[in-house]
């Protein structure tokens, strides 16, 4: 793939005679509402069957090879050239690409046909697919959700069904909850006793075990029950992973963070999955929702106590839309990329870019008169969290969560991966 940012000026037209790439393929790859209104930033995925560099001035071959982590001579044969000391700026350079193997999972937050219909969609690119959620009951039960469809359609296009317990929602942050679990060995025996019972009825392969909001002194309690669930289901060959908060060092402070002991969560379960988003949380501050420069400090103390092999990277797929000034409190909307394209072309807005974060943001005015600021991902910032994932060589993507169309990040996740299917 390549990717376009639109000046000022640009046309589909004039884009797809600089890169050979019909119009229609153009518009299908962006699923574009406007064609004919391209907003200026806005960033295309451009569908092509290799990847293009554009020599800068002063620039290398053996640089260039660098970059892209690629033979030398394999560069210069895939090219032609001649004299591979004389470089021209501008020059078109078709680069060698071998795709890293990974793992995706995403979770599904809706349930019924639309969760099966999410699946679908995208369950072809998709290792793991797990619903959210399983909430767990104060007796060690747990409350069903109807995932007959997403079971179905998880089976259709084989990605390897998950079952999540969780014991958070929406209303309840949870922490009396896990207290109340995580200190009786009976009730955390029931409980999974009653994981096993659904997962061996409906079909689910692993479990995703996210106790969110735990007390502090209910850090060992809960790595004990890790260790108690892991000699409970690899015997019946099910697999089992957890959610992590996105902590920065061990001794970080915080009732989403203390409890969450990444060392015994690297030793004891299968893989883990990071939570890598939510800094531009819907009630706080307006800020990118998922921060590169945030996540590779996760990425950099969980690499140091988790193996690689075990790590996913959280992914979020949404956008977020806070009124300005800020009042605390206040609920941002949170909605699709496509809708976030939508209002950047209805209101003439700028997509900005935002180099420290790679994010993309823009401002603008609504009917009313009122100032927004959307904050989003688009195909650049979906292509430094994929460059992030091959250089920290991690197992692979958590998405969270289906159910907001984002046409780019599916054609550059297939274009950057070869996914594992199990």
């Amino acid at each position: 793939m390549v990717i376009h940012v639109v000046q000022r000026g640009d046309t589909l037209w004039a884009i797809s005679q600089t890169y050979g790439v019909p119009i229609n393929q153009i518009v299908s790859a962006n699923e574009l509402e406007s064609p004919n209104n391209l907003v200026i930033g806005l960033a295309l995925v451009i569908p092509t069957s290799y990847k293009v560099h554009m020599v800068r001035s002063g620039e290398t071959l053996w640089q260039i090879a660098n970059q892209y982590q690629v033979p030398l001579q394999e560069l210069i044969r895939q090219n032609n050239i001649q004299n591979p000391n004389v470089l021209f700026p501008g020059t078109r350079l078709t680069i060698p690409f071998r795709k890293p193997i990974i793992d995706v999972n995403a979770y599904t937050t809706n349930q019924g046909e639309q969760a099966g219909k999410e699946i679908q969609e995208v369950g072809s690119l998709l290792t793991y697919a797990s619903p959210f959620a399983y909430t767990m009951t104060a007796d060690g039960g747990l409350t069903p959700i109807n995932d007959t469809a997403f079971l179905q359609a998880a089976k259709a296009t084989g990605a390897v069904p998950m079952l999540c317990i969780t014991n958070f929602t929406y209303r309840d942050p949870g922490s009396r909850l896990a207290h109340t679990i995580l200190s009786s060995a009976d009730l955390q025996d029931r409980l999974l006793t009653n994981a096993i019972t659904i997962m061996r009825a409906k079909g689910y392969q692993g479990i995703n075990i996210d106790f969110e909001n735990v007390y502090p002194e209910d850090r060992e309690n809960y790595n004990q029950f890790l260790q108690r669930a892991v000699n409970r289901l690899h015997p019946e060959g099910f697999f089992v992973s957890t959610a992590l908060a996105p902590k920065t060092s061990g001794d970080q402070k915080g009732l989403l963070y203390e409890a969450h002991d990444y060392p015994a969560h690297g030793r004891i379960v299968d893989f883990v999955v990071l939570m890598t988003y939510e800094w531009g949380y819907r009630l706080g501050p307006p800020q990118s929702i998922s921060p590169l420069n945030q996540i590779r400090r996760v990425l950099d103390y969980a690499v140091s106590v988790i193996p690689r092999d075990k790590i996913f990277m959280g992914f979020q797929v949404y956008a977020r839309d806070w009124l300005l000034p800020h009042v605390k409190g206040q609920e941002a909307e949170t909605f699709s990329m496509q809708e976030a394209i939508r209002r950047a072309t209805k209101y003439g807005a700028t997509i900005q870019y935002d180099n420290t974060t790679q994010s993309p943001f823009f401002t603008y005015q609504d009917q009313q008169g009122r100032s927004h600021v959307v904050w989003f991902e688009d195909a650049r910032s979906a292509q430094a969290k994929f460059d992030t994932v091959k250089e920290y060589r991690l197992r692979g993507v958590s998405y969270w969560a289906l159910g907001y169309p984002f046409p780019q990040n599916w054609q550059l996740l297939r274009g950057n991966f070869t996914i594992r299917k199990r």
